[in-house]
């Protein structure tokens, strides 16, 4: 900890900085080729009425000034109608919307422009070839407009993942799961998550170091013991959500299975609306795992058709009995398909007692499987009562008619929302492995903290968990810690006249401080803190020289104008 506070000081000796244009923090990571202005198509490939591209980089300016010739750029987030020109030969191109949107107010925190043009692939092709003949442009590479939004810390990292799950969404579970993500509920989630072990951190961090002082506030372990407290119950009630983001993310898997010719095939047609899988009155048909992608009631699923479950007669149908089976173990929820014409056969009563009754009765562990029972065929049913009260709950279907199809989609889709979640409501969702890594390793360090005997080794387990947290949205810094130190406890405003010197709050006018040796053991030398800037505001500094030599020096905690020379000299 105390190195950053020597950074602080060499910092503040090298002057004020520019203020950053943004208001958010950045990631810290520059993105790649972060001086070039780079352009692209952002519409998608293909014939279209209108194509999109843009540029960003310090070069937009002068690649619309140059498209546009002899205009001058139009007003800033207002669409222009403009005649796009050829900058080497003055050819037009296109007459297109352009806007120009100048930095840090944009996408991606640089100045940047859009070229709203028709969609064909000849003005698409000549746009982008004008704009590589622009010195300093270069095309984009793969995702570069929103790793420059990170870099620029316009985006968090969990909200650049929400935009890539946005653009890739395919049904309305996965698109409002992913606008939640990109509106920055998940990141807003872990701040705050990593806010109050930063806090806590800052409490331990003084306590250790500022224990035997009277600045301290009395029971400032306890809070941190407290908090720490409420911090676990939060991250295990997020772990225990068993995969539901990643399965709204990545799709449910649906395994359908059932005895031969009860069919699961058509069952399979009917849910994806196309002819997945061969249908035929001969037992036996499917002899693999068929696998198909679907949108079942607004929730993502991967439909899998497989053999029918019984003694198969010949090495291939003994295989593909032997890979259904082994999809049923992993699958999320069972389709259990018989033939409501056919309930006393054998492999239907094989089936319900080694498939449909353990899987409702659940496992030893208290994990029960989901699974529906579908009765098919029930047109060759004769009118009249459920032919078959007995068995476990179940729904009549009929993929010949259609009949009972709306009954069995309302209960896929309260079946698939309690897999994935209600995506509109509740907390944010986990939907990535990398999440849950991070969350564990950080519910982990948290276990070390209880356990930790010594408040050093408490302390580096409070920071191993924050920094799990700040890895989640690619963010977060150690001098947040020494903020909260000086906001907290006030550090340094009191004067002792023991083994350390104080230095109380001090005018805007004060040239020169001193830390004066008096009370120092050990016949100390002088040390001075010189601050040469009128200006400057100091607050909460405080200077240690024991024996050994200095051992700590803290920064200010307020300083609205930084020193242009600020040094500590030995005299």
């Amino acid at each position: 900890m105390w190195r950053e506070l020597w950074t602080l000081v060499a910092r503040a000796a090298r002057g004020p900085r520019s203020p950053r244009p943004c208001t958010r923090q950045g990631s810290g990571a520059p993105a790649p080729g972060s001086g070039a202005t780079i352009f692209a198509l952002s519409s998608g490939q293909g014939r279209c009425g209108i194509a999109v591209i843009r540029t960003s980089g310090p070069a937009s300016g002068q690649a619309l000034r140059s498209l546009t010739a002899p205009r001058d750029l139009p007003p800033s987030r207002k669409a222009c109608l403009r005649l796009l020109s050829d900058p080497r030969s003055g050819e037009p191109l296109d007459r297109a919307l352009v806007l120009w949107f100048p930095g840090p107010q944009s996408f991606t925190g640089e100045d940047c422009a859009e070229f709203h043009v028709h969609g064909g692939q000849a003005v698409v092709s000549g746009v982008l070839q004008a704009l590589g003949s622009v010195p300093g442009l270069r095309p984009a590479e793969a995702g570069e407009f929103t790793r420059r939004a990170f870099a620029h810390g316009k985006l968090s990292l969990t909200e650049v993942e929400g935009l890539a799950d946005l653009i890739h969404a395919e049904t309305e579970a996965q698109r409002r799961q992913a606008l939640r993500q990109l509106d920055g509920e998940l990141s807003h989630l872990c701040r705050g998550w990593a806010e109050t072990l930063t806090k806590a951190l800052a409490h331990v961090e003084a306590y250790i170091d500022f224990g035997e002082d009277d600045n301290l506030e009395e029971g400032v372990l306890d809070r941190a013991d407290s908090e720490v407290r409420e911090l676990e119950v939060a991250l295990g009630a997020h772990l225990r959500d068993a995969r539901r983001g990643q399965r709204l993310r990545s799709g449910v898997h649906v395994v359908v299975a059932g005895p031969p010719n009860a069919g699961k095939s058509s069952l399979v047609n009917l849910l994806s609306r196309k002819p997945v899988s061969i249908v035929s009155p001969e037992p036996g048909t499917t002899r693999d795992v068929l696998e198909t992608p679907v949108d079942l009631a607004g929730f993502p699923a991967l439909l899998s058709d497989t053999a029918g479950l019984w003694e198969g007669v010949g090495p291939v149908e003994q295989e593909g009995v032997r890979r259904a089976q082994k999809r049923l173990e992993q699958a999320d929820l069972i389709l259990a398909v018989l033939d409501a014409s056919d309930l006393a056969s054998p492999s239907s009563c094989n089936f319900l007692d080694t498939v449909v009754i353990p899987a409702g009765a659940g496992s030893p562990n208290g994990c029960s499987q989901r699974l529906l029972l579908v009765l098919n065929k029930s047109d060759l049913l004769p009118g009249g009562p459920d032919p078959s009260p007995d068995l476990p709950p179940h729904l009549l279907l009929s993929c010949l008619t259609g009949e009972g199809l709306d009954g069995l989609l309302e209960a896929l889709r309260k079946e698939l929302a309690a897999l994935c979640g209600e995506p509109s409501t509740g907390p944010p969702l986990l939907t990535r492995a990398r999440h849950q890594h991070h969350l564990q390793g950080c519910l982990d360090a948290l276990g070390h903290y209880k356990q930790a005997k010594d408040l050093a080794l408490a302390a580096e387990a409070l920071r191993v968990a924050r920094g799990h947290l700040t890895r989640i949205t690619g963010g977060g810094g150690t001098e947040e810690i020494l903020d909260i130190i000086f906001r907290d406890f006030c550090v340094g405003k009191k004067t002792r006249r023991s083994n350390n010197v104080g230095l109380e709050d001090m005018g805007a006018q004060m040239s020169s401080v001193w830390a004066r040796p008096g009370g120092l053991p050990g016949g100390v030398s002088k040390w001075r803190l010189r601050l040469t800037e009128p200006r400057f505001e100091c607050r909460n500094v405080r200077v240690w020289k024991p024996n050994s030599g200095v051992r700590r020096l803290l920064g200010t905690g307020c300083c609205q104008h930084p020193p242009q020379d600020s040094r500590l000299l030995r005299q």
